[in-house]
């Protein structure tokens, strides 16, 4: 829908819901999201500026220990916590693409390999 690519991800063991996109340098999760996790940084760690399609905006940094899309699964994996007004879809960024073997668009899907 919307010429995006959705897919569900795993984080200890809870599903997450992203937009994949190839034009995020992080993975960029909303604090509701982030929550669930146990990510809550505190309003002082808010302290990295980022572009988004709304913006500039103050957002978090953190890791995640590991982060299973569809049985691809990455260790150590570093991330971005958004205020949710900045971010209603999280987004599995290059943080976690580029440590595939492989990511690439062809004949309408997104392929994934590891």
């Amino acid at each position: 829908g919307r010429g995006h690519f959705q897919t569900e991800g795993r984080i200890d063991g809870q599903r997450i819901g992203f937009m994949v996109d190839t034009g995020a340098s992080v993975v960029a999760l909303n604090e509701t999201s982030a929550a669930r996790f146990g990510l809550r940084p505190s309003r002082g760690e808010y302290n990295a500026t980022v572009s988004t399609a709304n913006g500039t905006i103050k957002a978090a940094r953190t890791r995640i220990a590991m982060l299973d899309v569809g049985g691809l699964i990455v260790r150590d994996v570093d991330a971005m916590v958004l205020p949710d007004a900045a971010l209603s879809e999280n987004l599995l960024g290059l943080s976690f693409l580029s440590r595939l073997k492989r990511f690439e668009y062809a004949n309408g899907q997104m392929v994934l390999e590891q």
